[in-house]
């Protein structure tokens, strides 16, 4: 899968599994904060993320520290998946 593809994929992604209904996944900015200042997302919403990386892509995230480096913007989050998917 394309990096651009799947990043609006992951968007309608969030919309869906974190029910965020008052948000276009289209006004999502591929570099946007979603944690805090961004979309305002909390640690309820970091682990349903969490399930839909694992459920969605097969992927663990192996160190807690890892992240928030990693689910700092659909890019981020796109390059990991794009990173770790298995072939």
């Amino acid at each position: 899968m394309e990096l651009e593809e799947l990043k609006q994929k992951l968007k309608q992604q969030i919309v869906t599994q974190l029910k965020l209904n008052e948000i276009n996944p289209a006004d999502i900015g591929d570099e946007e904060q979603l944690f805090g200042k961004g979309l305002g997302l909390d640690s309820i919403d970091a682990l349903e993320l969490v399930v839909l990386l694992e459920e969605e892509y097969g992927l663990k995230i192996n160190h807690s520290e890892d992240g928030p480096k990693i689910f700092y913007s659909v890019s981020t989050i796109a390059n990991f998946i794009l990173e770790n998917k298995k072939a």
